[in-house]
């Protein structure tokens, strides 16, 4: 059989290529680095590629929006499963370049947020150049290397990279452990097509997105409100705009629990009864295996007792 194709954000090195890791062996799969994440995502949508992983969520940045922007649009697809890699940068140069020779600092915007205030202790007034990807300008280094030309030429003098990077590309670490929050971490997502959702683990995750009636008073706290009722509590609600005027965002949300759990199930339901657009991203196990607190009346031997009940009830049962 053919080994299953997965897209991601490249080239070698990434922390994108760590999580594929996490997911998949590099001799149990073929690989298909990609130069961004929407083009790692369009790459499954277009069947270049069976599945994707990319970043969703990181500690310090919140969610990824290129990655949250093309999930809520096209053809629709499904979060898989999520892991977690621990974030650290090394700034890092050509062999030869030295601290006091960095004005220009190659990093990928999340890189540079990660970093700004190491940065603005020990190189106050460098300039961010930015990069594709945490790999992307330590590989033209070493292309450049490689070629028996000069990197200075490339725009910049150093890079923000991961750890495994300097090795991998031949390059001279100028400083370690750079990043602001040693605690740092990023949440990556497998992105594959609609199909059976998997069977609950009770320690779930439920990602979607809703849009709001226009000119609703109250429309936000009547979405919350499908959830609160229903004991499903959100670790993650972000708004992100809608695209076709100002003033119109759709949320991009995560809920504790799976779409099988009957309080799941019924708080999608109160959705689609009160928004335009409700797109269901998957139901999958926590990274971190953390069990689900279920309140009182929210389990679902609850809510099939109430509803048995109910039919009782309409059934010409005395209560």
């Amino acid at each position: 059989m053919a080994l299953p194709r997965y897209a991601y954000l490249g080239p070698a090195g990434t922390f994108t290529e760590a999580a594929l890791r996490q997911v998949v062996g590099p001799d149990a799969c073929v690989e298909l680095p990609q130069a961004d994440v929407s083009s790692a995502i369009e790459a499954v949508r277009t069947g270049e590629a069976d599945y994707a992983v990319v970043a969703i969520e990181s500690t310090v940045e919140g969610g990824v929006t290129a990655t949250l922007d093309s999930l809520a649009v096209g053809e629709p697809l499904v979060l898989l499963r999520e892991v977690l890699v621990p974030v650290q940068f090394t700034l890092a140069a050509a062999p030869g370049v030295t601290p006091h020779d960095v004005h220009r600092i190659s990093a990928h915007p999340h890189a540079w947020v990660q970093c700004r205030r190491w940065l603005a202790r020990h190189l106050p007034g460098v300039v961010h150049v930015p990069a594709t990807s945490n790999t992307a300008p330590a590989a033209l280094i070493a292309e450049r290397l490689a070629a028996g030309e000069d990197p200075l030429t490339l725009g910049f003098d150093a890079a923000l990279v991961p750890p495994p990077a300097v090795e991998t590309y031949g390059l001279t670490p100028l400083a370690e452990h750079v990043g602001d929050n040693p605690d740092a971490q990023t949440r990556f997502v497998v992105v594959g097509h609609p199909g059976e959702v998997p069977a609950p683990t009770g320690a779930d995750k439920t990602t979607l997105v809703v849009h709001l009636p226009d000119n609703e008073a109250g429309a936000l706290l009547a979405m919350l409100e499908q959830f609160a009722t229903r004991g499903v509590n959100l670790s993650r609600i972000e708004s992100r705009p809608i695209g076709d005027a100002l003033g119109r965002y759709s949320f991009s949300i995560d809920a504790e629990g799976h779409i099988a759990d009957e309080r799941v199930g019924e708080a999608f339901m109160g959705l689609h009864r009160r928004c335009p657009y409700v797109r269901f991203l998957g139901s999958y196990p926590r990274a971190d295996a953390q069990q689900t607190e279920v309140h009182v009346g929210t389990s679902d031997h609850d809510f099939v007792t109430a509803r048995a009940w109910l039919d009782a009830i309409r059934g010409g049962a005395a209560t």
